[in-house]
């Protein structure tokens, strides 16, 4: 079964730092297709300002190289304003995307900060998207 996500930012930093891990697995996911991401501009965006930190130590080429693969297996999608209030203003972008996604897909937001965001059974850390994909 193919599953539509957008995947926090963490859990992409998480997945490129972690050899093997859960995030990495996910990230794995939705580059063979399992997991379909929902991608804008804004969400690429905050993926290629945060893995050109220079703390992560992350080759350029191999970061575009990620970005052109999540770009080719993604989906673009809007994001559909929300009057929710969120801990952290930055993460808006991803949950009003899922919001906007759940509208045509049984979209998930996929974070290892679950915290910031509202509970809804489609917030899910990387683990329970894990166990969803094993069914």
């Amino acid at each position: 079964m193919i599953y539509y996500a957008v995947l926090d930012t963490n859990v992409l930093v998480s997945g490129m730092l972690k050899k093997p891990s859960i995030p990495n697995e996910i990230l794995f996911q939705s580059l063979v297709g399992n997991i379909v991401p929902l991608i804008n501009e804004t969400i690429l965006a905050e993926y290629r300002e945060v893995t050109a930190r220079p703390k992560f130590h992350f080759p350029q080429p191999a970061v575009e190289k990620l970005m052109s693969d999540i770009i080719k297996r993604g989906i673009w999608q809007n994001e559909e304003r929300v009057e929710e209030e969120l801990p952290d203003p930055r993460d808006r972008i991803f949950y009003e995307t899922v919001i906007a996604g759940r509208k045509e897909y049984s979209a998930y937001l996929i974070t290892g900060n679950q915290k910031h965001f509202p509970e809804k059974e489609f917030i899910v850390t990387p683990h329970i998207m894990l166990d969803i994909l094993k069914g």
